[in-house]
This record gives structure tokens, sequence and C-alpha cells, in this order.
């Protein structure tokens, strides 16, 4: 973006060089007395000027879409393939973006998915649709079909979380998109903060959340990675400790409450180096299918900035052989989750 501006900068100086010579051949024009056209002259110089805002339009678009070209081609892919196809469902109706964001930090056992999302588009409103990661469901490709924790297929590679969710949840897939825990920090400094109302004092000794007072608190990156990591939040309410007896669900909706306020904050930016700074932000810390194009990451793009995503999270209910792990609840899920498969 910055590198951009910069080209579409010194294309402005020479077009004004050009522009100057039309207008100064406009106002030489005479007419049949020997006097000075000077309508003509208005004429040319107002032409002088279409002309050259035209180019620099479309050297400005074209510059723009060179740069996030090259931008595009560093962010890592994801083999997505089987035996040489895709496990990418690609239907004709919405499309279903997979949203992972992961948790590789030092001195944690394994890869985590601590956050899986699912956004639709292209068939009315976008909306996102959460999976808590304490969901019981068979891991696909597993010899062992017991229900297991859905996030535990990220262990298995990206292929087996897509079809996972589209085997054992009922949700055809059809981009993938992975984000580290990290590069939110990145997005939220870039941004300048988000702001999260806090009804009372918070904290949560394990993620590092520390929040003080109620009310909007503005977090910068590392305080909001606190924020959406926190699976003991711990509210003092009335001077009383009282931890979110909800568990992982209350963590989505925190999570869901983040990306408003990010969405929020990066929507009504209008700062192109700050914007930059977005995206770089992600390039370090982003994965995608290795069949999704840059149109189709402008797609996404286009509809997280119309999003309005509500807390939508997919009906469950304590497991019978488990209180602290989580099952579909029936019919509700079923309702849901044919939403986002027609």
């Amino acid at each position: 973006m910055v590198t951009a501006i910069v080209f579409v900068v010194g294309l402005v100086q020479g077009l004004l060089v050009v522009g100057a010579v039309v207008a100064f051949r406009g106002r030489r024009t005479l007419t049949t007395d020997g006097r000075p056209g000077r309508r003509r002259g208005a004429l040319r110089i107002g032409l002088g000027l279409v002309a050259v805002a035209a180019v620099l339009g479309l050297l400005a678009v074209e510059a723009g879409w060179f740069y996030a070209v090259a931008q595009w081609d560093k962010v890592e892919r994801v083999d997505v393939d089987v035996d040489g196809e895709s496990v990418l469902e690609g239907g004709d109706g919405g499309t279903n973006y997979l949203l992972v964001g992961t948790d590789n930090r030092e001195g944690v056992d394994g890869n985590r998915s601590d956050t899986i999302m699912v956004l639709r588009t292209g068939d009315g409103p976008a909306r996102i649709l959460s999976l808590p990661r304490d969901l019981l469901v068979p891991i696909v490709g597993r010899e062992d079909q017991t229900p297991t924790l859905i996030n535990s297929a990220y262990n298995d590679g990206p292929v087996a979380l897509i079809l996972t969710v589209e085997q054992s949840v009922g949700i055809p897939i059809d981009r993938y998109i992975e984000i580290g825990f990290d590069s939110f920090a990145g997005v939220v400094d870039a941004v300048g903060g988000v702001v999260i109302d806090f009804p009372n004092p918070a904290f949560d000794v394990k993620s590092g959340l520390d929040v003080k007072q109620a009310g909007p608190v503005e977090l910068n990156g590392e305080q909001a990675l606190a924020y959406v990591r926190s699976r003991t939040f711990t509210e003092v309410i009335d001077g009383t400790e009282v931890t979110d007896p909800t568990g992982d669900l209350g963590r989505v909706q925190r999570q869901q409450r983040f990306l408003r306020a990010v969405l929020s904050e990066a929507g009504s930016s209008r700062d192109p180096f700050a914007l930059n700074d977005v995206g770089q932000a992600l390039l370090g810390g982003i994965r995608v299918d290795n069949h999704m194009t840059l149109v189709d990451a402008l797609r996404f793009a286009w509809s997280m900035g119309q999003l309005d995503p509500q807390p939508t999270t997919l009906p469950t209910v304590p497991a019978p052989s488990d209180p602290n792990r989580l099952v579909l609840q029936q019919p509700e899920a079923d309702a849901l989750i044919q939403d986002f498969s027609t």
C-alpha cells in the first residue's frame, strides 16, 4: 500500500506537468481577430485536467492491484488436496469460509485451533457461526471414531479439521483461512487499540488479562490477546471474585465481541498507513487454502467489512459422559446447520 502511494505521488507530479503543457497551449490559441481564444483555451484546460484525472485513476488502480498481487503471493498456502482432489465443497450457493484461530505458543503442547468459526456470504447478509472447541464429534480420518474435542482435529492437519466440520458437523466448507493469535495483537495495535465494555473489573491469571475498572476499556494488542484467550474469565462483583460458569461458551461470546470491535475499528479507519500495518500484521500469521485466489480474498474482506456478527453459537448441551464437554442440541442445531448448508 505504501509503495503504491509513493508510486502514485510520482505519477501525479509527472501528469501535472502534462496538464500544464496542455493548458499553456490552450491559452495561446488566437481568434480570427487576433485575440486569445479564451473559451477554447478554457475548454482545453478542462479537457487536459479530465485526461490527467482519468490517467491518474487508471494508473493508481493498476499500481494498487500489482501491489496487492505481490503481497498476496507472500501468503502461506495450505494444501487441502487428497489424491489430487480438493476436500473443499465449492457449491453453487453461498460461500462458507472456515476461520481458524490457532495458538502455537512456546510451552503449548501440540497445535491447537482455539477458535473455529464459519463465515457465510453470498446468499443474504453475511453471518458467522462459532463452533465451541469443547464440542464432541468423531474426527474424520482416525481409526477410533469415539467422539472427541473438535479442536483436536487440527492436530491431524487442516484437511482433517475441514473434513470433520463437513462430515461430523454437516457444514460444507468452500474456503479455509487460518490466523495465528499473535497476528491479532498486531492488528489491534495497527488500528490503535479496541474498546471492550466490561460490566465489572475482570482478570484471568492464566491468560494475563487484568482489567481493574468497569466500563469501556481500550485494550492494546497484548491485552486483547489475553482477553480472547481467557478460559478462566473472572469478574470482581461487589468485591467477590466470580469465575464465568459458562466456560467455553462464554469465551466464544467474548471472541465475537472482540471481533465486532476489531471490525468496527478497521472499517472506520481511513489512514492508508494504518491499513497497511493491518495487512502486514496479518501477512505474518495467516494461511489460506491453496485454491484461494486474490479475488476470493477481496470478497472475503468485503464481507467482513459489511458484517455485524451477532453472537451466534452452534446450540449445544453438556455431554452425558462429561458435563465439561458439549454435544449438539437437537433439533435446534440442525436448523442452524441447514442455514449454513443450502
